[in-house]
C-alpha cells in the first residue's frame, strides 16, 4: 500500500520540467499577446494629423483631425441655432408662455429631457453664410475648456476657412499660455477675420493687450466680464498708443463689466491721446468716478502736450522737413534760382544779363520737352517717376487716367452704403453700417498721419493739440460719475459740436456721435445732463434718420 503512492510521486520532477516548459510557452504567448491586443488601437497610429489635407469643411476636418490626434470624445461641429423674434400683439405674447408650459408638461419624458440638456454638451457652433451654406462665417465656443490640443487642431483647420469673420470664446478657461497660442493662430486665418470676442475668461497676468499689438489685424475686440482692473487697463492703454507706437487697426473695444477704476480710465485716456483708429469704446458697468471721467473728457477737447510729446513733435517736424527737401526737386531749383539772383547783385551784373541767362535756360530745356512729346506716354510716366515723386501738384498737367485713378482713392463709400439699407430697420444694424462707413473714412483720412503733426495752438507758452475727434461712441453706463464729471463732459461736447459745425462740408472725422452717461450717481433731471442730451440728440445718426423717414402728417 505504501509503494502505490510512491509510484505517482516519482514523475514529479518530469512534470515540473513539463510545467516549466508550459510556463515558458505562456511567457512567450504573454509577450506576443499585447502586440496582437493593441492592433485595433494601433490602427490610428499610421494616420498622422500632419499628413491630412483639410478640405475647408470644418465639420469633416475637425472630426478627422481629432480622431487622428487620439481625441476620442471630442466636441461636435453643429450649426448655431438662430433666434427668430416674434413681433405680434401683446395678447399673443402673453399667451405664448401658457402654450409652452402645456407642451412642456405633455412632453416631459426622459428622451425629451435628454434632448433639452444636449444644449449644454460641448460643441463648436458655427454660423454659415446665407449665400453659401458650406462657408463658415462665425465660430462660437461656450462653456467648455479649450486646451492646447484643441488649439493645435484649430491651427490646421481654421486657415482653410476663407470666409471666416469672427471667433467667439465665452467662458472657455483660457490661460495666459493658451491665449498666446490663440494669438499665434490668428495670422494663419483668412484676412476676413476681423472680430474676436473673449468674454468671461479672466487671466491672472491680464495679458489681453497682446491682442492689440501694433501688428494685430483685429478690428473688433470684446473683453467683457474678464475682471480687468487698473493694471490691465494700463497695458491696454499703452497698446492703443504710446509716444513711439500706435495701433492702427482696432476700431471697437468693449471693456464692459470689468473692475476698471479712475486710474485705469486715466491710462485708457492716455491711450486715446495719440490713437486715431478707435471709433467705439464701451466702459459700461465699471468703477469709474469723477477723476477718471474728467481724464476721458479732457481727451475729447484741446489738451496740453507734455514735455516728451513736444520734444517728439519737434523731432517729427524736423524729420518731415528733411524728407521734403531730399524728395522734392523743386526746392533745389528754387535755391539755385535764388542763388543766381543774388550772385549778379553782388558782382554788379545788370538785369539784362539775367534775362539773357533765363532765355538761354528756356531754349536749352525746349528740345527736351520736344523729345518727350515723341515718346510713348508710358515711357513719360516712368521718367517722371524716376525724376522725383515729391513734385508739387502744380507742376505739369495731370493726365485723365491719373485723375481717374486718384478719384478712386477718394472717400466715396459712405455715400453709396445708405442705399443698401431698405425699409426702416433700426438698431444694431444701423449702428454697424455707420460704424463701417466711418471706419473706412477715418482709415483713409488718418492712414499715415501722426497726430503730433496736426495743427496746434500756442497759449501762454504751452502747446495745445486738438482733442480726439475720431472717437464716435463712448459708453459710460452704470459707473460712479457725479455732477463734477458731467461738467467736464459738457465742455467736451460743446467743443465737439462747434468743431463739427465748422467742418460740416468737408470730409473727415466728425467727432463724438454717441455719449451714454445714464444710470450714474446723479439726478437724471440735473441741468448739465439735460444740456448734454440736447446737444447730442441732433448728432445721433439713427435718431436723425428715423426723424427724416417719418411720414409727414396728413393735412386732412
Amino acid at each position: 500500500m505504501s509503494s502505490e503512492p510512491t509510484a505517482p510521486r516519482t514523475p514529479r520532477p518530469g512534470t515540473q520540467k513539463s510545467s516549466g516548459a508550459v510556463a515558458k510557452k505562456g511567457e512567450r504567448g504573454a509577450k506576443e499577446k499585447p502586440a496582437t491586443a493593441l492592433l485595433p488601437a494601433g490602427e490610428e497610429e499610421p494616420k498622422n494629423p500632419e499628413e491630412y489635407q483639410c478640405t475647408g469643411a470644418l465639420e469633416i476636418d475637425f472630426a478627422e483631425l481629432c480622431a487622428r490626434s487620439g481625441y476620442a470624445d471630442f466636441p461636435r461641429v453643429v450649426t448655431r441655432p438662430r433666434h427668430h423674434p416674434i413681433f405680434g400683439s401683446s395678447a399673443s405674447v402673453s399667451e405664448k408662455p401658457t402654450l409652452d408650459d402645456q407642451r412642456l408638461s405633455a412632453s416631459c419624458s426622459l428622451n425629451s429631457l435628454e434632448s433639452k440638456y444636449a444644449f449644454f454638451r460641448p460643441t463648436v457652433q458655427v454660423e454659415l453664410e446665407q449665400e453659401d451654406n458650406k462657408s463658415v462665417k462665425e465660430i462660437y465656443i461656450r462653456g467648455w475648456k479649450v486646451e492646447d490640443r484643441i488649439l493645435s487642431i484649430f491651427s490646421k483647420c481654421l486657415p482653410t476657412l476663407s470666409q471666416l469673420q469672427a471667433i467667439n470664446l465665452w467662458k472657455v478657461g483660457l490661460t495666459d499660455d493658451t491665449l498666446t497660442t490663440f494669438i499665434a493662430l490668428l495670422p494663419l486665418c483668412s484676412p476676413t477675420l476681423r472680430k474676436v470676442s473673449l468674454e468671461a475668461n479672466p487671466l491672472p497676468k491680464q495679458s489681453y493687450h497682446k491682442l492689440v499689438a501694433s501688428d494685430s489685424t483685429i478690428a473688433h475686440l470684446s473683453l467683457r466680464n474678464n475682471g480687468i482692473n487698473d493694471q490691465g487697463a494700463q497695458l491696454l492703454g499703452q497698446a492703443l498708443s504710446t509716444l513711439h507706437s500706435c495701433n492702427r487697426t482696432l476700431v471697437s473695444l468693449n471693456l464692459g463689466f470689468n473692475h476698471i477704476g479712475d486710474e485705469g480710465a486715466g491710462y485708457l485716456a492716455d491711450g486715446l491721446r495719440l490713437n486715431r483708429s478707435l471709433l467705439w469704446l464701451s466702459l459700461a458697468h465699471n468703477r469709474i468716478q469723477d477723476k477718471g471721467a474728467l481724464k476721458l473728457a479732457e481727451v475729447l477737447r484741446p489738451f496740453e502736450l507734455t514735455h516728451p510729446e513736444v520734444v517728439e513733435r519737434r523731432r517729427l517736424l524736423l524729420e518731415k522737413a528733411a524728407q521734403e527737401r531730399s524728395r522734392s526737386p523743386t526746392s533745389s531749383r528754387h535755391a539755385e534760382a535764388k542763388a543766381d539772383r543774388e550772385k549778379p547783385q553782388m558782382v554788379g551784373i545788370s538785369s539784362i544779363a539775367l534775362a539773357d541767362k533765363s532765355e538761354k535756360m528756356q531754349t536749352a530745356k525746349a528740345p527736351k520737352s520736344l523729345g518727350k512729346k515723341k515718346e510713348k506716354p508710358g515711357e513719360v510716366v516712368k521718367k517722371e517717376e524716376k525724376s522725383g515723386s515729391g513734385q508739387s501738384p502744380t507742376q505739369g498737367t495731370p493726365k485723365k487716367e491719373d485723375t481717374a485713378k486718384s478719384a478712386k482713392g477718394k472717400v466715396t463709400i459712405p455715400e453709396q452704403k445708405p442705399s443698401r439699407a431698405k425699409g426702416t430697420k433700426t438698431g444694431s444694424k444701423e449702428k454697424r453700417s455707420i460704424l463701417l462707413e466711418s471706419e473706412q473714412l477715418v482709415a483713409e483720412a488718418t492712414e499715415m498721419i501722426n497726430p503730433l503733426l496736426e495743427p496746434v495752438e500756442h497759449r501762454d507758452g504751452k502747446v495745445f493739440m486738438p482733442g480726439n475727434k475720431v472717437l464716435l461712441h463712448l459708453n459710460l453706463l452704470r459707473n460712479r460719475i457725479t455732477e463734477v464729471g458731467l461738467e467736464g463732459f459738457l465742455t467736451a461736447v460743446q467743443y465737439q459740436v462747434q468743431f463739427s459745425r465748422s467742418r460740416s462740408t468737408s470730409k473727415g472725422p466728425t467727432g463724438l456721435l454717441w455719449l451714454s452717461l445714464a444710470k450714474n450717481c446723479f439726478d437724471p433731471q440735473y441741468p448739465t445732463y439735460i444740456m448734454i442730451q440736447e446737444l447730442m440728440l441732433p448728432r445721433d445718426p439713427i435718431k436723425v434718420k428715423l426723424r427724416d423717414e417719418e411720414p409727414p402728417a396728413s393735412s386732412t
